[in-house]
């Protein structure tokens, strides 16, 4: 993925998306005109997210980004999107915390006006690291930057997820537990297993994904530890940098009621899966940045609280990571994109590296 052409996302066009856009404004500010309407280059393999002026003297904002719910047509990732709670995730983050949220300005939830429910925010200004071409890929502004710059923009992330977790008042975001029985932790893997089934419905299921849930079953923590909001997709990829600040934190649609460690986790692994993919194509990519013993030293540091279970959580992060890819290279193989291999596990871009986490064998040889 991180080589070829970018896998298909949508069927809408981002320009009559605006016409009709204007046409649901003009309802809440007569005469206003959308205007330089784009797609951003890291707009998700998820929801889709549109970038537009808003031309009008009562205007709230004039830099506006539209987050809309993944086209049906194109065999979306997730089987629901719930954009109301995610607007009410922001709205509440921003209430509750200092985290750096986007101002959320209108929900829509009748699909009518675009063909799916969406929500416009105040558009953030500044620099994302790249999904593709990786972040850690030589070339772009994040590798190109100094260690101690680096080690800044990491402490600050850290920092994001620290005050997230520590100032969020837990019962206020009890709406986001899934139904069923016992913990937090057990509903969250009970929904991916959930989840598991619906991508392989009617496909071939994937062995590697099937051993690591059970894995977790067998290596379940003694200590859970408390449960808190967790951002859910922790990683750089989802913040606009203002220079190596973070100046606003995006795609809160896998907002969870759960360990700290959840985001955790994925932090850690996430920046592990575009590492090793890095160094898997020749190249020596960022070893010594976003090491798992230095966010788990820096947030307890902040926090007080020493992360549990890591290895359980960061394995729990690339099972997670490996549905999600599945589902992605399932929807590749429905457009054509790609044929179907005889093993479906080799769908998996980070099989080397999951089977290691079964095994017990992947922290032991690479730099923690």
């Amino acid at each position: 993925m991180a080589t070829a052409p970018r896998p298909r996302t949508t069927t809408r066009d981002p320009q009559e998306l605006g016409r009709r856009l204007t046409g649901w404004l003009d309802a809440r500010l007569p005469g206003a005109r959308v205007t330089g309407v784009e797609v951003p280059a890291s707009n998700g393999m998820s929801s889709e997210t549109l970038l537009f002026g808003l031309d009008h003297p009562d205007a709230p904002v004039r830099a506006c980004a539209l987050r809309l719910a993944a086209d049906p047509a194109a065999y979306t990732v997730f089987p629901v999107y719930d954009m109301a709670r995610q607007h009410r995730v922001m709205r509440l983050v921003a209430e509750h915390t200092d985290v750096p949220v986007p101002r959320v300005l209108w929900l829509e939830e009748d699909p009518t006006a675009l063909g799916a429910p969406f929500f416009v925010m105040e558009r953030a200004e500044g620099r994302v690291p790249p999904d593709v071409m990786p972040y850690t890929y030589e070339g772009n502004w994040l590798h190109s930057a100094s260690d101690a710059e680096r080690a800044r923009l990491e402490d600050a992330t850290v920092a994001v997820l620290a005050r997230l977790h520590d100032r969020f008042p837990a019962d206020e975001a009890a709406f986001l537990l899934p139904q069923g029985m016992g913990s937090p932790l057990r509903r969250h893997v009970e929904a991916q297993r959930a989840y598991y089934a619906w991508v392989v419905d009617g496909l071939p299921r994937s062995p590697l994904i099937e051993s690591a849930f059970d894995w977790l079953d067998a290596h379940w923590p003694a200590d859970e530890g408390p449960s808190v909001l967790c951002w859910g997709d922790a990683r750089i990829g989802n913040i606009v940098y203002d220079g190596f600040e973070p100046a606003a934190v995006l795609d809160w649609e896998m907002a969870a009621l759960g360990p700290r460690e959840l985001d955790l986790g994925w932090t850690v692994y996430l920046h592990r899966f575009f590492q090793d993919l890095t160094v898997s194509f020749g190249q020596v990519g960022l070893p010594g940045f976003l090491t798992r013993d230095h966010i788990e030293a820096r947030y307890a540091e902040l926090t007080g609280h020493t992360p549990r279970a890591m290895e359980f959580h960061t394995l729990y992060a690339a099972l997670r990571h490996a549905v999600v890819m599945l589902r992605i290279a399932y929807r590749q193989l429905h457009f054509g994109e790609a044929r179907a291999p005889e093993d479906p596990d080799t769908l998996i871009l980070h099989r080397a590296s999951l089977e290691a986490m079964v095994r017990g064998t992947y922290w032991s040889r690479v730099t923690c």
